[in-house]
C-alpha cells in the first residue's frame, strides 16, 4: 500500500534511508553483530523519518459553521486570551500538542480569506508548556470567515527546526485543505470567536481536518 509523503520530507527520507540499504546491504554480505546492530539502528530511524513525513489524505465534517481541528495531537490547553496581532480582541485559544508521532501536516480550520500572515523568531521551549505559545518561533495566519477573524498560529517546539506555511495574503482556503507542517515536534494554537460552542476538552486528542474544534452559534452559523 503506498504511503502518501510530504514532499519537504524526502530530503529527510532519502538521507537515512539510503544509507539503512546500504548497511543492510553490507550486513548481508559480510555478517557480523556490530554490523548488523547498525544497520538495524539505521532502519528504525529511517522508518521513523518515513512515519513522520505521512501525509495522509482526509475528508470530515465541513461547513461554514465549524471550526476543524488544525492538526493531530492533544489538546493541552483551551483558554480564554486577548489576541493583539490579527484579531485584535477577546478570544478562546485552543492549542494541540503534536508529538513525533503525529502527523504533522497542518490544515485549514475554516474556509475564508488569508488576510494576515506574519513571523515571529524565539526560542524552543517544550511545546506543551502554555508559555510556548508566545516566547517560541511562530508562523501566524489570519482567516476572516463567516464567523470573523480567526487566527492559526503554528509553533516551533523543542525538537523542531522549520515551520513550513503555504499561505499567502489574499489566498481563498478550503477547510481541511494543507497549510504547512511543523518539522519534528511542535504546537498549533487556534484563537477563535469567544462566542463559540466548543465541541472538544483538554486532554482529548484532535485529528486534523476531521475533528470538530467548536461550532459557531445558531445564530452566526445561519447568517447570509
Amino acid at each position: 500500500m503506498r504511503i502518501p509523503l510530504a514532499r519537504e520530507g524526502w530530503p529527510f527520507i532519502l538521507s537515512t534511508a539510503i544509507p539503512a540499504i546500504v548497511l543492510l546491504d553490507a550486513a548481508a554480505m559480510f555478517g557480523g553483530p556490530i554490523l548488523w546492530g547498525f544497520a538495524a539502528a539505521l532502519s528504525i530511524l529511517a522508518l521513523g523519518v518515513l512515519a513522520f513525513f505521512r501525509d495522509p489524505q482526509r475528508s470530515g465534517p465541513r461547513g461554514p459553521d465549524l471550526i476543524v481541528a488544525p492538526a493531530d495531537g492533544r489538546i493541552v490547553e483551551i483558554v480564554p486570551v486577548t489576541e493583539t496581532s490579527y484579531v485584535n480582541g477577546d478570544t478562546v485559544r485552543v492549542s494541540i500538542f503534536l508529538s513525533l508521532f503525529d502527523v504533522h501536516i497542518n490544515r485549514y480550520p475554516v474556509t475564508g480569506s488569508v488576510q494576515h500572515r506574519s513571523y515571529n523568531a524565539g526560542g524552543y521551549e517544550p511545546a506543551w508548556r502554555s508559555s510556548a505559545s508566545h516566547s517560541n518561533e511562530r508562523s501566524s495566519t489570519g482567516i476572516y470567515f463567516k464567523g470573523g477573524p480567526l487566527l492559526v498560529n503554528q509553533i516551533a517546539g523543542l525538537a523542531a527546526k522549520r515551520i513550513v506555511n503555504y499561505a499567502e495574503i489574499g489566498d481563498e482556503v478550503e477547510q481541511g485543505e494543507r497549510m504547512g507542517l511543523i518539522r519534528f515536534g511542535s504546537r498549533v494554537d487556534v484563537y477563535m470567536p469567544t462566542d463559540v460552542e466548543l465541541e472538544v476538552k483538554a486532554g482529548q486528542r484532535a485529528v486534523g481536518g476531521i475533528t470538530i474544534l467548536a461550532r459557531l452559534p445558531d445564530s452566526r452559523g445561519s447568517e447570509a
